[in-house]
């Protein structure tokens, strides 16, 4: 018998099932992982997740490990570097919200200590356990995901509205939006 799993994972890929099964959902504290979470979900913008998922790999590569003070410092030369790079989205716009994201994130965390503990803020440091019963239950955004997104533009950032945060804190595990028939909910209700 299989697991049951939200509806939106595509059974047939592996690559999306396996993020769904061992990612996707479970609270993350470290900088470095959620910086790269906010860059891949601006990059990911009127994309699939699915080709974000695929290019992950050569992000982490190219972005030198979403290490945020390496990130902060990419200059016009290495902007385009990048925009030449068909290993990632070669957007613009996108590639200098990353960089802005990174100065952002760095000033955040000379100010709260660290990324996380700023981002966790919106939701007190816990993660919010709404047990959605289908996928029409899931909102697009929610109250702490549009404060994030003003929080975090008004310190400069873009391609980071209230639909980007939201899909970052349930990535990242802020808010357990596995469906309750899904085999992970209960998993990481604790």
């Amino acid at each position: 018998m299989s697991l049951a799993r939200c509806a939106w994972v595509p059974l047939e890929n592996p690559n999306y099932v396996s993020y769904h099964d061992t990612e996707w959902g479970v609270p993350v504290y470290d900088d470095r992982l959620l910086f790269e979470f906010l860059v891949l979900e601006g990059a990911q913008a009127g994309l699939s997740w699915g080709l974000i998922l695929r290019k992950r790999d050569h992000y982490r590569q190219v972005f030198d490990g979403f290490d945020i003070a390496r990130v902060a410092e990419y200059d016009t030369m290495k902007v385009e570097t990048l925009m030449q790079d068909a290993g990632i989205v070669r957007n613009r716009r996108k590639v200098a919200a990353a960089i802005q994201l990174a100065t952002v994130a760095r000033t955040i965390q000379q100010e709260w200590g660290s990324l996380a503990s700023f981002l966790w803020s919106f939701v007190d440091g816990h993660t919010q356990q709404p047990s959605r019963r289908t996928m029409a239950d899931i909102p697009k955004f929610s109250p702490e995901a549009e404060n994030m997104s003003i929080a975090l533009r008004a310190r400069g950032a873009s391609f980071i509205g209230p639909t980007i945060c939201y899909g970052f804190m349930q990535a990242v595990g802020m808010v357990n939006d596995h469906t309750v028939d899904c085999f992970r909910h209960e998993e990481l209700q604790s």
